[in-house]
């Protein structure tokens, strides 16, 4: 196969059969060299045979295996350390992203930011659908961290971004537990004096299952990440060692 630009991370739960229309949409919409890797938490999840199956037709698409720990955050982790490409999107398995934004989002990667954001809330992003509690204290978060922060993005806290994966392995990933992630590397670029940049999307409410994310029981893990972009300029050196002290 041609070597890959872009590694496309979707952290999967019990997905089954459901996995199918999001794998399609993927592999129709992204034309760039690619790798799709499927991060499930253990071997008797759902979504694997579906994967398999799939996988078939299309050698691009693999299965992987979470070692970290369970949860979506050790599952993008995971994902992320496996990817070959240079830059990784992180993308859903409930279908509720743009596939045909991942082109686009990986070549402003190339460009050299280091994160580049799907934004639900810049001119021509929407969000269809969904808790209205979650939206209006995401939009108020992405607002106010653009505006005050100045971290590129209206949308820091969206899972659905590209990364340069040598930023990822330099920066670290802390989040164990959640999908904050989006919003922790997106605090670390401006930490570091990083570029960050954005790409409209409309997001829609999932189809078919039951989300997984919980708000309440996540709120201080965002609040964690939100409150850290508000800092001095910091080097790799002194984020790793923060990160070491668990002051981050």
């Amino acid at each position: 196969m041609t070597e890959a630009r872009v590694s496309i991370v979707i952290p999967a739960y019990n997905e089954g059969e459901a996995i199918g229309p999001v794998l399609d949409r993927i592999f129709e919409a992204v034309r760039l060299p690619c790798e799709v890797l499927v991060v499930v938490d253990s071997e008797d999840d759902s979504t694997i045979p579906a994967v398999l199956e799939y996988a078939v037709k299309e050698p691009r698409l693999l299965h992987l295996v979470n070692t970290y720990g369970r949860g979506p955050a050790n599952a993008i982790r995971y994902g992320i350390n496996a990817a070959t490409a240079p830059v990784a999107v992180v993308t859903m398995a409930d279908g509720c992203d743009d596939a045909r934004q991942i082109d686009d989002l990986t070549r402003l990667v190339e460009r050299g930011v280091v994160v580049a954001a799907a934004s639900r809330y810049m001119a021509g992003g929407q969000q269809v659908g969904g808790p209205m509690l979650k939206a209006q204290m995401s939009r108020l978060a992405g607002r106010s961290l653009r505006m005050m922060a100045h971290v590129g993005t209206r949308d820091a806290t969206n899972s659905f971004k590209a990364y340069s994966t040598d930023f990822v392995r330099r920066a670290g990933i802390d989040s164990r537990d959640g999908f904050e992630i989006g919003l922790e590397l997106t605090a670390k670029a401006r930490r570091l004096r990083l570029p960050v940049a954005e790409l409209p999307t409309i997001w829609l409410d999932r189809q078919s299952g039951v989300s997984n994310f919980q708000v309440a029981s996540w709120i201080p893990k965002y609040l964690r990440w939100y409150f850290f972009a508000f800092g001095r300029r910091l080097t790799a050196d002194q984020l790793r060692v923060k990160a070491a002290r668990k002051e981050v």
